[in-house]
């Protein structure tokens, strides 16, 4: 009797034993939360999309029955990130698609102007050892046909010109001059870093808002740094780009005004500017979280450049001392297409959008990394659309308030709402994402 007691205690320390084990329960407990993101659909000419978003879209046939049905004629794509963060506050990223297709060409307008400012301070760290930095002194001299200089810059507090103040213009209002200073101080280094990078499509080709002829954007200005002293700490010499790059036969519409002459024909961008969504969306994504890149994807800044992005990819133009800008003309949602569209008056406090917008040839593009303070929630969403029904380029005539800032608005809505509803194993520490802007709008 006794030994059989021995036998049946025996078996009872063993069954608790199996049932408290660790590695068992940790098992358990992956097997539940991880459940595997169905692949994406390719088709055959490359276009990728997520099941998850068309049935997201389709709940909402009041917002998006045109946007399915002229999915290809409008050229809709979006990515949307979902963020989800680890224990240590790490995160992990799940993309999902719909329409994108980087051999579908759209342009890009001044979505641009973020890989350009990007590489402006990369640039910067290479030549730390000439003692210059964003806010050093930059004089931009006239050597060729279609140059221009500058000598001074009134939007700044004391009238002198930075890489600083540029990167500033060129994320509170999207300022065409500053990204075409910091394309003549680039040079061809802007292609050749975004292809050592990996992003072997993009073609950044000409200024913008100017039109110069193919020689005259191959050509940069002379450029110099001076100190307090009016000394040279650097300078760069007129140059050319030899740079020959891949051949394209890309062209949009039915027709396009040259000055005030029609032409019945679909308009050349062959040698316009060219980046696929995708690579925007991983730009972005590398100055959000760096290390959810490969390390060759990297951008070489420093802790503070990052800091700096931050706080002007989301402040309002009402928040800046310098350039003072009119809260009539440029109020918190000027710049922030993804779930404000065409919001007038005050946004709210606890979302912030940090993010690179264009619109320009009836494309309308956002790039945007969107966090909510108070409900701790945030996502990566990208969106591209062509809004242009009659088909006309140049005509100052695209369908951008009817098409573009209602779809805009509507997919960051219905994200957003999504995100504030979805599970989260972790709450994200957001506090790296909080900044000190300019002043209290």
């Amino acid at each position: 009797m006794k030994f059989k007691c021995i036998i049946k205690l025996a078996l009872l320390i063993l069954v608790i034993v199996i049932s408290c084990n660790p590695v068992k329960k940790m098992q358990t407990e992956k097997m539940d939360k991880e459940v595997p993101k169905p692949p994406t659909i390719v088709l055959a000419d490359g276009t990728k999309t997520d099941p998850f978003l068309t049935d997201l879209l389709k709940q909402y046939p009041q917002y998006f029955d045109s946007i399915l049905a002229n999915r290809k004629e409008w050229n809709v794509q979006v990515i949307y990130t979902q963020v989800d963060r680890g224990l240590n506050n790490l995160p992990k990223l799940t993309n999902y698609y719909f329409n994108v297709n980087a051999a579908k060409y759209f342009y890009p307008a001044s979505t641009v102007k973020l890989p350009t400012a990007v590489l402006a301070l990369q640039r910067l760290n290479e030549l730390k050892a000439t003692g210059i930095t964003r806010n050093t002194t930059m004089i931009t001299g006239s050597a060729y046909s279609g140059q221009t200089a500058v000598f001074n810059d009134p939007t700044a507090f004391d009238g002198r010109p930075t890489i600083a103040n540029y990167i500033k213009k060129i994320f509170l209002v999207s300022d065409n001059d500053a990204q075409n200073r910091l394309y003549e101080f680039l040079g061809d280094y802007l292609n050749d870093q975004l292809h050592k990078k990996g992003y072997g499509e993009a073609q950044i080709l000409h200024r913008l808002q100017i039109a110069l002829s193919e020689d005259e954007n191959r050509h940069t200005n002379p450029i110099k740094f001076l100190d307090a002293n009016n000394k040279i700490l650097y300078q760069q010499q007129p140059a050319l780009n030899k740079t020959k790059y891949a051949e394209r036969n890309e062209s949009l519409g039915n027709a396009y005004y040259k000055g005030e002459q029609l032409i019945n024909t679909p308009m050349d961008f062959a040698k316009k500017n060219r980046i696929s969504l995708e690579s925007l969306h991983n730009i972005l994504r590398s100055v959000i979280f760096p290390n959810s890149v490969l390390p060759n994807q990297r951008f070489n800044l420093s802790p503070d450049d990052y800091k700096f992005l931050y706080q002007y990819m989301s402040q309002y133009p009402p928040e800046t001392n310098f350039p003072p800008y009119d809260s009539a003309s440029y109020q918190d949602g000027y710049g922030k297409f993804l779930l404000f569209g065409a919001q007038k008056g005050k946004l709210p406090k606890n979302i912030r959008i940090f993010n690179k917008i264009g619109d320009a040839y009836g494309h309308m593009l956002d790039i945007a990394y969107v966090v909510d303070f108070d409900k701790k929630i945030e996502f990566f969403l990208s969106a591209e659309i062509y809004c242009n029904n009659d088909g006309v380029l140049n005509d100052d005539k695209y369908d951008y308030d009817t098409i573009g800032f209602p779809f805009m608005k509507n997919l960051g809505k219905v994200i957003y709402d999504y995100e504030t509803k979805r599970k989260r194993e972790y709450a994200p520490d957001l506090s790296s994402f909080k900044m000190v802007y300019d002043k209290s709008n």
